[in-house]
């Protein structure tokens, strides 16, 4: 899967700047006649994990917590401009968040519950549910992305042409809805989460402790296939076993200790 991550399109649309892909060295057109953003992965490569089956309720309950976060933005922005408050990077980015950003989110949030998860609208379909210019809607998406609301991934389909090589065209983004941490401490009490239980607590810590100690037992091989995943957690497990097989000759085959017979 892609990087789901702020990407350079959300930071510079954020300062004002549109993006653009980088051209090629040779200056020769893009054989495809239609270039790829970078970080984009085929449509039919997403991972189904990527979308998330919300449930009840909790869109709605994302749309009032954004709601809330503009009102704290707003008041962030007052006093940062009174000058009664210095603010960090996370309040910068919440004095950021708009009206417009609230709206564009609020159109997600439905597609979430519609959908149940799924959620790639093209931006012809934000702009005419939304009533928003692309540009502003661009920007909007941006902030969402900084602040946490979203995780967006862009997304490419293989398209029929004639001539050598395959075809592929850029297809609306993808995207994941979130209630990003960093806004908790500015929402009202009723919109937090209840704190855990502290025999929960205990609970949790305990269970890490006993991975952590299992995980110590195990071997090299064992280790790679617990802890890592995929192709790359079989190869990691062929090394952990070459690894255990030269320590188990080592240790059948030990050296004697010539000082000791001195």
């Amino acid at each position: 899967m892609g990087q789901f991550t702020i990407g350079s399109a959300a930071l510079s649309a954020i300062a004002g700047m549109p993006f653009r892909a980088k051209p090629r060295r040779s200056g020769a057109p893009h054989r495809t006649g239609a270039p790829v953003l970078r970080d984009s992965i085929e449509d039919t490569k997403l991972d189904e994990g990527f979308f998330q089956l919300p449930s009840p309720g909790e869109p709605d309950r994302m749309l009032r917590i954004a709601r809330k976060t503009l009102d704290a933005g707003k008041r962030l922005r007052r006093d940062a401009r009174a000058g009664t408050r210095t603010l960090s990077a996370m309040e910068r980015l919440l004095t950021q968040l708009t009206a417009s950003a609230v709206r564009v989110y609020e159109e997600l949030t439905t597609l979430c519950r519609l959908n149940k998860g799924r959620v790639y609208p093209s931006y012809d379909h934000l702009e005419e549910a939304t009533g928003l210019g692309r540009s502003t809607i661009r920007r909007s998406l941006a902030i969402l992305e900084a602040i946490g609301f979203i995780i967006r991934q862009r997304r490419f389909t293989r398209v029929e042409a004639e001539g050598p090589g395959p075809r592929w065209k850029q297809t609306s983004n993808a995207y994941r809805l979130l209630t990003p941490k960093g806004v908790m401490s500015y929402l009202p009490r009723w919109l937090r989460p209840a704190p855990l239980p502290v025999d929960d607590e205990w609970r949790r810590e305990a269970h890490a402790e006993d991975i952590q100690h299992m995980l110590k037992s195990l071997s090299c091989s064992e280790f790679a296939k617990a802890t890592v995943g995929g192709d790359l957690g079989k190869w990691l497990a062929r090394l952990g076993a070459a690894v255990d097989e030269r320590e188990r000759e080592v240790q059948s085959d030990p050296q004697p200790l010539i000082d000791s017979y001195i």
